[in-house]
């Protein structure tokens, strides 16, 4: 008798009646074999014992099920296949749980939901109405194009869970049908979105996937609010009105460049005023209070103009040390940084700093408008005090260097590129939590924007093409795509729940949409193309390309049937201005291009904003791909979910190493070591190495360009995130100069490791940081950083 034999005969489960019975390992091994077709890596016996040897007598059968569940996931990090058993093994799980309240199809789920006061009337009734053919167009094998990290995710945060009960009432096919359903006006439009989602070749952001079809309709993912004005009245509505949005699982981010500095008078009581820092230690406990529909933190990020006298100060919220009382642990930071700033920096020349109490004109004005205002504000003597444009620049980088945040966004180039700014007074003033988004703001429109995201890996046509690429990528499946993301995203619009008057004024003026894209990472992967390039850049920029001419495409045929949204005349695309006008660049498709025009002179367009690159953190993972346009961080990683930690190793790498007969124990272990780097595993060659660099062992200038390239084919903007091992004063410096100059509208995180090499590498006297600057402002494209 072996150790399984005698364990399986002693030990018990529990059924779900009470009753014990003995544990059965075939009965676990033809469960874990169903859920193991195809997989030809995995071992459904190896799965069924280890569960087994972590049972208890007496465990429950749920119990079993979640152990089996884990036990499959710990092995992805020795074979990828494990990944999908796990997956395979969770759908079963939710199958059972859902079938507990008596719920066998999608209708059924929909009843359910409408009964607890869950699901929207209006989807209610539309489900009702075409109950068979939804039924009928529920794929449950579909549940097998889920990763098990993926599927944990869904379960974990968006099915929709009994209000008393707790568990779930929808499984995941039911959940996106939901989310089709409603957004659709046809149960064949229902089912067609539906399709694509169940695909993972498209997902809208998580706000739609959370509420579209509930009783709460609030699906746009980012909310951007201009500054209050400078009274007390106006400050405390902005707290009402975040607060309002991040309720219903809104990002927010807000402008504070209107509120006066610290030490200024007071006419009112003749005192001064106590600066910005005391508003924003109240909305960031604000923030930290109102979570996002108690699905996720509450998030909000702060913009500050370069100007403001309290800059310095603002640069010091997110500090580890100093006075607690001045410091903000919510609250993400960006500066909104003006060309003439940039400039000044560069000649290594002074910088003014004016009270928006005494200058007030400054918030909205930008490009030679500013430059003229600034100057002049200057010469009358009006500026609270001076300084050295290099001391404040260091002070930003620093602050980057220490936390990630303090992101640098710029401000001219931002309204220069924008299609909404054609007219005085319609001005960008901020971009939002996540640095994408870029939209006219006032005191009473606050902008709005919903997102979805292209999975490109998805629209691979072979694996290993090489060469230029091109011929790699489904380009009819893509503009399909594109085209029904962009009615969907743009329906949206009408639906959504909007948590303030100033959203539900400016969303349905403006109409803009937010489409990006995941995955680029997987593209190269599959096509084997290192992410540096020439081959790279070129595809990165053919595929923003075509997602940005499909986009308009459908955008002006939305128009042709519907009309242009209500300030179409207000833009620069009723002037003949798109975005690669704007960038003075000359696209490849000409003769798209020349009917799009066309098409537009004559309609319009539905939509004044069309594309912008969301991180994709949470919605790649239910992809199964790789963020966003971003490298992979590392070739092993760990993932968190509620069952625990488990460590995952880059499935193409895995595939390739097999191919090769490297895929050893001896490698594993390297790699593990190595903190997910091959650059070390010399037995592997060189190519192999160079196709799977990491974004710490890229060239940041690559990521630079690459955002660059496709920049005139992205009418908002990108998340663009920036990774230095180990950053100094002289490789930011230079990095985010040559950011500015390349002509980014917006960066995201700088991220950096370890945290301790950060502090000792930037933590310097402000002699040594300007030093550090004037070395690398002599020529930044060949700053370290960039190479």
């Amino acid at each position: 008798m072996t150790v399984v034999d005698s364990v399986v005969t002693t030990m018990r489960v529990r059924k779900r009646d009470g009753a014990l019975e003995p544990v059965d390992v075939n009965r676990i091994v033809r469960a874990v074999a169903r859920r193991a077709v195809g997989l030809t890596e995995v071992d459904p016996l190896r799965v069924a014992t280890k569960t087994i040897s972590g049972l208890y007598d007496g465990a429950t059968t749920e119990e079993l099920d979640k152990l089996s569940i884990q036990t499959a996931a710990a092995l992805v990090a020795e074979e990828p296949e494990y990944s999908r058993l796990a997956a395979g093994l969770l759908s079963a799980f939710i199958d059972k749980e859902v079938r507990r309240h008596g719920v066998g199809s999608f209708s059924e789920s929909i009843a359910l939901g409408h009964a607890e006061g869950l699901i929207g009337d209006t989807t209610a009734a539309f489900v009702a109405a075409n109950a068979i053919d939804l039924d009928d167009a529920i794929d449950l094998d579909a549940d097998r194009r889920f990763e098990y990290f993926g599927l944990r995710t869904v379960y974990d945060r968006y099915l929709l869970r009994h209000p008393a009960r707790r568990t779930v009432i929808e499984a995941p096919q039911y959940w996106l049908l939901r989310v089709a359903c409603g957004l659709s006006r046809t149960a064949a439009e229902a089912v067609g979105f539906y399709r694509l989602m169940s695909s993972l070749a498209y997902l809208p952001s998580s706000p739609t996937l959370f509420n579209s079809g509930t009783v709460h309709t609030q699906m746009s993912s980012c909310y951007l609010l201009d500054s209050p004005r400078d009274e007390l009245e106006s400050i405390y509505e902005r707290y009402a009105q975040i607060a309002r949005l991040s309720k219903f699982a809104g990002g927010i981010g807000v402008q504070w460049s209107r509120v006066r500095s610290r030490g200024a008078l007071i006419r009112g009581t003749n005192g001064h005023s106590n600066g910005i820092v005391p508003w924003l230690r109240t909305l960031d406990a604000s923030v930290a209070a109102v979570n996002q529909g108690g699905r996720r933190k509450g998030a909000a990020c702060v913009y500050l103009e370069t100007w403001h006298p309290d800059v310095e100060e603002f640069l010091e919220l997110r500090d580890n040390t100093g006075e607690d009382a001045r410091r903000t642990h919510n609250l993400n930071l960006a500066n909104w940084i003006p060309d003439e700033f940039m400039r000044r920096v560069e000649a290594d020349s002074d910088w003014s700093l004016f009270d928006p109490d005494e200058v007030p004109g400054l918030v909205d004005l930008w490009g030679d408008d500013f430059d003229r205002a600034y100057r002049a504000a200057e010469e009358a003597g009006r500026a609270v005090r001076t300084v050295r444009a290099r001391d404040l620049y260091g002070r930003m980088i620093r602050t980057l260097a220490q936390t990630g945040n303090g992101w640098m966004t710029f401000k001219d180039t931002a309204n220069r590129t924008c299609n909404q700014t054609a007219e005085p007074g319609n001005v960008v003033h901020l971009s939002n939590l996540c640095t994408e988004i870029l939209e006219v703001t006032s005191d009473d429109e606050t902008a709005v924007c919903n997102l979805g995201s292209v999975n490109l890996g998805a629209h691979v046509l072979v694996d290993g093409a090489g060469g230029d690429a091109s011929g790699g990528i489904d380009w009819e499946r893509l503009r399909a795509t594109v085209r029904t993301a962009v009615v969907f995203l743009d329906r949206v619009i009408d639906i959504n729940y909007y948590p303030t008057a100033q959203a539900a004024a400016s969303n349905p003026r403006w109409r803009p949409v937010g489409l990006g894209v995941m995955g680029l990472q997987d593209v190269f992967f599959k096509l084997r193309l290192p992410f540096d390039s020439p081959a790279a850049r070129e595809l990165s920029t053919r595929i923003a390309e075509e997602i940005y001419l499909t986009a308009l495409e459908s955008s002006a045929e939305l128009a042709a049937s519907a009309g242009a949204h209500p300030a179409y005349a207000r833009t620069r695309a009723a002037r003949g201005d798109l975005q690669p006008d704007l960038w003075g660049v000359t696209p490849t498709q000409t003769e798209r291009w020349a009917r799009v025009r066309a098409r537009i002179a004559e309609h319009g367009l539905r939509n004044s904003l069309l594309v912008a690159i969301a991180p994709t953190a949470t919605i790649a993972s239910i992809a199964g791909c790789f963020e966003c346009v971003e490298p992979q961080v590392s070739n092993t990683f760990k993932r968190e979910t509620l069952s625990g930690e488990f460590l995952q190793i880059n499935s193409y790498l895995v595939r390739e190493l097999k191919a090769r007969g490297l895929w050893t124990d001896e490698i594993r272990s390297r790699l593990k070591r190595d903190d997910g780097s091959a650059q070390g595993v010399t037995e592997l060659p060189a190519d192999v190495r160079e196709l799977y660099r990491t974004a710490w062992e890229l060239p940041q200038k690559a990521l630079i360009e690459l955002a660059a390239a496709r920049g005139p084919y992205v009418d908002q903007s990108q998340s663009l995130n920036l990774f230095v091992a180990a950053p100094t004063i002289g490789k930011l410096s230079s990095m985010y100069l040559y950011a500015w100059k390349a002509g980014l509208k917006t960066t995201y995180y700088l991220r950096s490791r370890p945290a301790t090499r950060i502090q000792q590498a930037t933590v310097a006297v402000p002699e040594a940081t300007v030093d550090a600057i004037a070395c690398s402002l002599e020529n930044p494209e060949s700053c370290e950083a960039c190479q």
